[in-house]
């Protein structure tokens, strides 16, 4: 029998027998002990006649091949009763190793393709995203305040009927936000506290809505102060004294 020898093709004797058999184009359940045996020998001898050094591992399951082929010319004892005495066949002792070290291989082979997969997919560590971040602490009592006075507006709106079109005043100087915290910051100076409805002493479209944004401005920048007593009170407006 001819070979063309190999044995880093191999990674130990078990892999030389899946080989064989494969190579015989069988079943591992249809084994011959002594066919396999066969074979494995004139492999080990082939090996030796190219002056390859032969790992441990392959002569000792050449031993055991052996032994095995030995055994199974014996003739056969009949089975006792007696459970003790029972010893597996070498053959189904053979096909077991067999099969488990195939089922190791399949497995370390989708290892191996998911590893190859695995070597296309590039990742990084998340980036450190917080000194982008302003540090900006919201105060659960701002977010209060906020809400109270966009109520209070609506309120307003709905009192004054400001929903229905509006018949507003042209000036020839327009109110800013600056100019009308200035306005508010000198009533509050004056008065120390003030109702939300107060400060909205001229109802036209633009001095309302610059009105209120002057509020909700001031709020944030906590110069001034909402206060509430209960639920559907009037607001009041109270000065820091910044």
């Amino acid at each position: 029998m001819d070979y063309t020898v190999k044995i880093d093709e191999f990674e130990g004797p078990l892999d030389l027998l899946l080989h064989l058999i494969k190579q015989d184009d069988i079943d591992i359940y249809e084994i011959s002990i002594e066919r396999i045996v066969s074979q494995y020998m004139d492999y080990i001898e082939k090996m030796q006649e190219l002056n390859l050094t032969i790992a441990s591992t392959y002569l000792v399951m050449a031993a055991e091949l052996i032994e095995m082929k030995s055994r199974s010319l014996l003739p056969k004892k009949e089975n006792n009763e007696d459970e003790d005495n029972y010893e597996e066949d070498p053959k189904d002792k053979l096909i077991k190793r067999l099969i488990e070290y195939k089922q190791y291989k399949e497995m370390s082979t989708k290892f191996k393709d998911l590893e190859y997969t695995r070597s296309f997919i590039f990742t990084k560590q998340p980036d450190n995203m917080k000194e982008y971040i302003e540090d900006e602490i919201i105060d659960p009592e701002d977010s209060k305040d906020v809400n109270i006075l966009i109520n209070a507006f609506q309120e307003l709106l709905n009192r004054k009927q400001l929903q229905r079109p509006i018949n507003t005043v042209i000036t020839k100087k327009e109110i800013s936000v600056v100019e009308r915290k200035k306005h508010i910051q000198k009533i509050l100076s004056n008065k120390k506290q003030v109702y939300f409805d107060e400060l909205f002493d001229i109802m036209t479209k633009d001095y309302v809505v610059v009105t209120f944004l002057t509020i909700l401005e001031m709020a944030k920048e906590k110069s001034l102060e909402i206060k509430q007593d209960a639920n559907f009170d009037q607001i009041l407006i109270l000065n820091r004294g910044n």
